[in-house]
């Protein structure tokens, strides 16, 4: 562990008097403030990382930080730590505001200690975790730490273990946010791991359970950090990590923009935003942006920019499980969240990653208060034998089960394809969306007419003199019967048909609706949710 920290000063004779008093407090404050020496925050430059408080800086608004437990210092001894007590104790604990909301912080001070942890830095983050979930206000944790203090044995470990315990307190109640901007190693990475988002920073954070050096030593593989934490590898592999980023500034400027779409807490609404964008804006470049046949993709993305405010949205896990886009957006100013099959990766289907993905977005949206939009256009799950052997049933389930679970409101819409049990899965109207539309375009079956017709005629095609004129005519006849859009709405499966071109308008019109929707849940201490 590396220890920037310095010898903390001789402590002066007490003053005689309140003014003598104050001086000496503002004293310390200056010391606490200017943090272990100028060398210390040089290195820290020089590595491209940002001081704890200047991050904090950029977080929040201007002048609106309140620090709490500015003065604590550590109380250990042995290994020359008597001698090194300085202030904050590696860790800067407080709140301010984001675009005028509270919002609580913590930062490790690399330069102390190197962010490891300790008993009083690990009871400054409880304390401040504490009054994030009493005040309920976000808890940010910006994150640059060398994992538990060494010296200070198991008491550094118990620390964590307050931390782990704290963020599934606070789970679904107010949102937690991780922001990786330096190492993250060891049982400390689990924190991040409770939260609801996690951001990272390329080249400078990197999170892992077993280092490098230690899984050379156990399995001889040769990997540098990032190879095996990086943020790229989180973002893209992994899926640790939902958002990684280039430098600090830009993460920390798109923290402030996820705060801007999430509510405070669970007993409280998303905050709503004006916009110029009009609720009855026609979207009549969909008409041709999703083509008619199936086979041909398109980028899912440019159907979510046509409907959303401004075209502006905000993509979580970009980078990971890309068949199937999760969002937060708004319409008419107010928060939505966005599930949509993505027909440009793996044409849309569901697997393993993306049903994991899918579920605990719709479970965060639920947690607070954000309805669901689903956009369908998926010809059913990823079939193999590695993903039948990974488990697709139970991580298809989760997502079955965050739908059924979720009492927010919700909407689903058919583009074009909506084939089998992902049809049920993402959002159909017989596991509780709220109302569920399709575009002309859909074709909501079983499994596409080729197949179907395979099966189905497999004697007639078989005995023809043309088999596959028989089965070109069998596929047009299964079409005609069971594949036209108006299948479902005939049967009541699909509320409504409507043009692809007043989209938006129906969602904002339905959303409105179903502002007020109340849905209670069975009583029960928890789900037990697959695995």
């Amino acid at each position: 562990m590396t220890d920037h920290a310095d010898t903390a000063a001789p402590e002066a004779p007490a003053a005689t008097d309140t003014r003598g008093r104050v001086a000496e407090l503002l004293a310390i404050r200056a010391e606490a403030l200017r943090g272990p020496s100028e060398k210390a925050t040089e290195a820290q430059h020089a590595k491209g990382k940002l001081t704890a408080r200047e991050r904090i800086g950029l977080l929040l608004d201007e002048d609106s930080f309140h620090e709490v437990g500015q003065l604590r210092r550590h109380r250990a001894t042995g290994f020359g730590l008597e001698a090194k007590r300085p202030y904050t104790d590696g860790v800067v604990t407080g709140w301010g505001t984001v675009h005028g909301r509270t919002v609580f912080v913590y930062a490790h001070d690399f330069r102390i200690f190197g962010g490891a942890l300790g008993e009083a830095h690990a009871a400054k983050i409880h304390k401040l975790m504490d009054m994030a979930l009493a005040a309920g206000a976000p808890l940010v944790s910006l994150n640059d730490g060398a994992g538990a203090r060494i010296q200070e044995g198991v008491s550094a470990l118990a620390g964590y273990g307050g931390i782990f315990q704290r963020n599934t307190r606070a789970s679904g109640v107010i949102p937690q946010i991780s922001v990786m901007l330096g190492p993250c190693a060891g049982g400390a990475a689990y924190s991040p791991a409770l939260t609801d988002f996690v951001f990272m920073v390329r080249e400078t954070a990197q999170m892992f359970i077993t280092g490098p050096d230690v899984v050379q030593a156990v399995t001889g593989e040769e990997v540098t950090q990032n190879g095996l934490g990086g943020a790229d590898v989180h973002a893209g592999t992994s899926g640790v990590a939902h958002f990684a980023y280039d430098d600090e500034e830009t993460c920390l400027e798109e923290v402030r923009f996820l705060l801007s779409l999430l509510p405070a807490n669970n007993r409280e609404n998303p905050p709503s935003a004006p916009t110029k964008d009009p609720a009855d804006r026609r979207c009549d470049s969909l008409v041709d942006l999703v083509p008619l046949d199936g086979n041909r993709p398109y980028d899912m993305r440019a159907v979510i920019e046509e409907l959303v405010d401004d075209g502006e949205f905000l993509e979580v896990h970009e980078r990971w499980a890309t068949n199937v886009i999760c969002a937060l957006a708004r319409l008419d100013g107010q928060v939505v969240g966005i599930v949509a099959n993505q027909p440009q990766s793996l044409a849309g289907v569901l697997d393993i990653h993306a049903s994991e993905k899918a579920a605990r977005f719709v479970q965060m949206c639920d947690a607070f208060n954000i309805p669901i939009v689903t956009l369908l256009d998926v010809p059913g799950f990823l079939p193999g034998v590695d993903q039948e052997h990974g488990g697709i049933i139970r991580h298809g389930a989760k997502l079955l089960y965050a739908y059924c679970n979720a009492t927010v409101p919700r909407i689903s819409l058919v583009l074009r394809k909506a084939y089998g049990g992902a049809y049920i899965v993402m959002d159909s109207q017989s596991i509780g969306a709220d109302l569920t539309l399709a575009w002309p375009s859909n074709e909501i079956a079983v499994m596409g007419a080729e197949g179907a017709a395979n099966v189905i005629f497999r004697r007639q095609i078989a005995a023809a003199e043309d088999p596959e004129a028989m089965r070109d005519r069998m596929v047009k006849e299964y079409k005609a019967e069971l594949m036209h859009p108006y299948y479902a709405a005939e049967r009541g499966l699909v509320d409504d048909v409507i043009d692809p071109a007043e989209t938006r308008t129906v969602l904002i019109h339905a959303l409105e609706m179903l502002r007020s929707k109340h849905a209670d849940l069975p009583a029960r201490k928890h789900g037990n949710p697959p695995q």
